[in-house]
């Protein structure tokens, strides 16, 4: 790490900024409830007042800490300072990683399996299934802000990427990701740069064509798929909003942390009752996109996505998807027409759409598993 442009970096909050969440969650005035105060119309008020206590409770040192156990840093791509962890390996001939964060998450999605995947023999692994790992922050998430201009949209974030790690001297690497990182690294297996070993995403986001011949070749269990679909159709409004204001929805966001607490509903609700992200690792993310005051970058990033321009261009990166139980359900008819190397595919029965954060230990095996099977 020798090059002038990666500078090392270090998460340190200020005690007044500290001082004043404090402040504003002592002074949280919660809505209206809904009748009933269940999810069917958003975050309910009984969640809300139990995790706003928590927050109120929470050891920001203590995640700090947590955290700053990881070499940080910082780099400027495209006059856009990204922020990544990198953590080598002890083991000289592992794999170079990037795994590429959620929306709402940051880099600190995951925690829980860097430990395992830079250094699988003591998570009952073998040497050859070792990584070396790069973990942005997507532009506008976590510490890669603020977003100096428009035009970060999935593909744009993917070229940076690969720019990053040549910046760190590897000249070849392969790709994790889910949700937003899922997209990005299913864009770099479009972009195809030289050494791309291949992508490992929890989603393929392919949709039915319109061909009545796709509708032909579905098991029962793809149906049961589209119906999930439906239902995140029905509760996604957020995706609405930040396609199309997303600087209007940020005022808000920005200035009450109860507001940002409950925009991030997707760390409870996405699964429709079946999430098993503890709230302690919501109040992390909740407080880390809070202290970098990312709420404008995160919405836009859905802006910049809708309005690029669209590709029907066919996905040849060597792919592996897995699928959990309470999370999006790719179905694989429509994965394949669109991605031409689909090469593994496995199912969890636990688990859902924030995989890292629920059931870390068996991401961190299939990717090992996908990446050890392509060599």
């Amino acid at each position: 790490m020798t090059n002038t442009n990666l500078r090392p970096f270090r998460v340190e909050i200020a005690q007044t900024e500290l001082d004043d969440l404090a402040d504003r969650l002592a002074r949280t005035r919660l809505p209206q409830p809904a009748p009933g105060d269940d999810w069917a119309t958003g975050t309910p008020n009984h969640y809300l007042r139990a995790a706003v206590a928590a927050w109120r409770e929470f050891d920001w040192r203590a995640a700090e800490e947590r955290i700053n156990a990881y070499p940080h840093f910082i780099t400027d791509i495209d006059d856009q300072p990204i922020h990544f962890v990198h953590v080598e390996s002890p083991h000289p001939d592992a794999t170079p990683l990037l795994l590429l964060h959620t929306y709402p998450g940051s880099s600190v999605d995951y925690l829980g399996m860097i430990d395992r995947l830079v250094d699988p023999v003591a998570h009952g692994g073998t040497a050859d299934q070792a990584f070396h790992l790069v973990i942005p922050d997507a532009p506008g998430f976590g510490f890669s802000t603020p977003v100096t201009e428009s035009g970060w949209h999935s593909a744009r974030v993917a070229r940076a990427y690969d720019t990053l790690m040549r910046r760190l001297g590897y000249d070849s690497y392969g790709a994790h990701g889910s949700d937003q990182g899922a997209m990005i690294a299913r864009e770099l297996g479009l972009l195809a740069p030289e050494g791309f070993l291949g992508l490992h995403v929890l989603q393929l986001f392919s949709f039915p064509s319109g061909d009545p011949s796709e509708f032909e070749r579905l098991e029962p269990r793809d149906y049961a798929g589209l119906e999930h679909m439906k239902w995140f159709q029905k509760v996604g409004g957020y995706n609405t909003m930040n396609a199309s204001r997303p600087q209007t929805v940020a005022a808000g966001l920005s200035d009450s942390p109860l507001g940002l607490l409950a925009y991030s509903e997707l760390f409870q609700s996405f699964g429709n009752g079946t999430s098993l992200v503890p709230l302690e690792t919501v109040l992390l993310e909740v407080s880390v996109a809070w202290f970098t005051n990312a709420a404008a970058g995160m919405t836009r990033s859905y802006y910049e996505n809708s309005e690029a321009p669209e590709s029907s261009a066919i996905n040849a990166a060597p792919t592996g998807v897995a699928v959990f139980a309470d999370d999006f359900q790719t179905i694989k008819v429509f994965a394949e027409r669109d991605n031409s190397a689909i090469v593994h595919w496995s199912r969890f029965e636990r688990g859902g759409h924030f995989a890292a954060l629920e059931v870390p230990e068996l991401v961190a095996t299939d990717i090992r598993a996908f990446f050890t099977a392509l060599r």
